[in-house]
This record gives structure tokens, sequence and C-alpha cells, in this order.
């Protein structure tokens, strides 16, 4: 199924055509901790611009991206990120997807998710009348 899921998906990796057009036309600059490929085309535009595009590995999720590599997608550097890291900080988060549309999503009190029952409220509201 390994094949047939390269022709007729594009939700999982890359499919024949974008790894054929990366074969022939990229260059590719790095790899981030989730093994994301990233690349650079050979030759650049006529206006001096270079396209830069990223392969998932696994899901196709745009999530998935780190900052560093996101700025170096849309050129805010022309250096591959590893050169522009700081150390990692104490404090800093590891990764995790968007979990939006799945069970994991955040649901808050009061969704239907949950049993639809919001705490009743404080006093502190006044809804607004048209009259007033």
């Amino acid at each position: 199924m390994g094949i047939l899921a390269k022709i007729f998906t594009w939700w999982n990796g890359a499919t024949i055509g974008t790894s054929l057009h990366t074969a022939r036309k990229g260059i590719k600059v790095g790899t981030d901790a989730q093994g994301n490929s990233y690349y650079r085309a050979k030759q650049k535009h006529g206006d001096g611009r270079e396209r830069r595009w990223v392969i998932y590995n696994g899901a196709n999720d745009a999530s998935r991206v780190p900052s560093e590599w996101h700025g170096w997608l849309h050129g805010s550097f022309d250096d591959v990120p590893e050169s522009h890291l700081p150390p990692a900080k104490i404090w800093e988060a590891d990764f995790s997807p968007n979990a939006t549309g799945t069970a994991g999503a955040y649901r808050p009190a009061g969704a239907l998710e949950r049993g639809g029952k919001r705490a009743r409220a404080t006093g502190d509201y006044e809804a607004w009348s048209p009259d007033a």
C-alpha cells in the first residue's frame, strides 16, 4: 500500500509528484527535530528570490514547523536556522501537535462535549438593552 498511498494521498508526507520535483529541482538544506526535511530550489527566480519548501515526516500539518524553520521558509534570514539559534531555555516546552478537531481539543465549561452545563452568572453582568 506504500506506493498507492504516495500516488493518491497528499496529507501524509510527499506525493510522487512532489518527490520527483524535489529530486530534480531541490537541494536539501536541513532537517528539524521532528524529521521534517527542508529544501530550496537549485535556481533562483529572475528577481533573485529563491523558492523554499518543507516535506513533512508524517502528517502534513503546518503547526509541525518549528519557529526557526518557519522564519527560514519565509525568507526572514538566508542561512539555515542552526546558525541563528540561541541556546535552549529551561522553560521552553516541547512541541505538541495542534489538537483542534480531535478528542484532545480544548473544551471550555459549557461546551456540548462537556455536558453543556455552565456555572451560573455571578451577578456582575448586566445585559444590554436598547431601551436604556
